[in-house]
């Protein structure tokens, strides 16, 4: 059995996460992802296939399939997000697609709010100005008393929303998915819609799944909808927004700044729109990686590919089929 291991974090952050494929007994095979479809592609014409990825945010097209095939008997994601993987295609195929829920929402709740403050102190601005030699001073926004609107209601949701009311923030949202409980002692506001949920909002953070419909979510007419001076986060996907729109929106002072963890397309291409605009602040998909993190997340990855290939059923699948 040959295992391809492509995420940089699990390879980089030490941990049990390593002693389970260590221990194992399966050869590993490490290269640093994210790995576009041509290099997969490469990759597996070159060690004639392999049995399982443990893949990051690598390109897993149909095309990359069916060249592993028949090899591959498994797709292992580290993490939760499964937009780089083609899971229709793998599930038509029979390949399981294996994923790591409820291990980081902490983390990027912790990383959410972070950003959310430094965009609304205008940190990066400062701190970078001071380190330069410069007493440059510009005038920030309080969070307190602010509301906050939350696209999307799963675990890392919940956790932004119960710490951004210990802040002194106002909580809306819309959708069913809200715990009864969570939506009354939080008092949370819920709306039916997206549309109807922006104009009310102070701060804007994304927490939903990239999907065909959430694809470009906030563009240029749901950034008209949303208060002047508004703040955008994103620490869900950079495919959920239109980084045109949203840099037009920042530098003409429509939004007070954007704060995110991702992009559309990553490593950042450069030249990028968002180099040349100072009201942006951007991390480099690092919202999850945390040591503590890293090793909770990674340890569920390496134990759902070892089990999956040693016939023990204690993994956690995706897809159906």
């Amino acid at each position: 059995m040959n295992i391809l291991l492509t995420t940089t974090s699990f390879a980089d952050t030490p941990g049990t996460h390593h002693q389970v494929l260590e221990q194992s007994g399966f050869a590993i095979t490490t290269v640093r992802g994210p790995i576009p479809e041509a290099g997969l592609l490469e990759l597996i014409g070159r060690h004639g296939g392999f049995d399982a990825f443990l893949c990051g945010d690598d390109h897993i097209t149909a095309k990359v399939i069916d060249a592993a095939l028949p090899r591959l008997r498994v797709i292992s994601k580290y993490g939760i997000g499964l937009d780089s993987i083609d899971v229709a295609a793998a599930t038509a195929r029979h390949i399981p697609v294996l994923y790591t829920p409820g291990v980081n929402e902490t983390t990027v709740a912790e990383h959410t709010i972070m950003l959310m403050i430094g965009v609304a102190k205008n940190l990066w601005l400062l701190a970078s100005a001071v380190k330069a030699g410069h007493w440059t001073r510009r005038t920030g926004k309080e969070l307190f008393g602010k509301q906050l609107g939350l696209v999307g209601s799963g675990r890392i949701a919940r956790e932004v929303a119960k710490r951004a009311t210990a802040m002194g923030m106002k909580i809306a949202s819309f959708g069913h998915y809200w715990p009864a409980d969570m939506v009354k002692n939080l008092k949370i506001d819920l709306y039916p819609s997206v549309d109807e949920l922006l104009p009310r909002c102070d701060v804007v953070s994304l927490h939903t799944n990239l999907t065909p419909e959430t694809q470009g979510l906030i563009n240029r007419r749901r950034i008209a909808l949303m208060r002047d001076g508004a703040i955008l986060i994103n620490t869900g996907r950079g495919g959920l927004i239109v980084e045109q729109d949203v840099a037009e929106a920042c530098r003409s002072g429509k939004l007070f700044g954007y704060g995110a963890d991702t992009l559309t397309h990553e490593p950042m291409q450069t030249p990028h729109i968002f180099q040349s605009v100072d009201n942006i602040l951007l991390t480099p998909h690092v919202g999850s990686r945390t040591f503590e993190s890293v090793e909770r997340q990674g340890l569920r990855a390496a134990l759902n590919t070892v089990h999956f290939l040693s016939g023990n059923p204690d993994y956690i699948q995706a897809n159906k089929f």
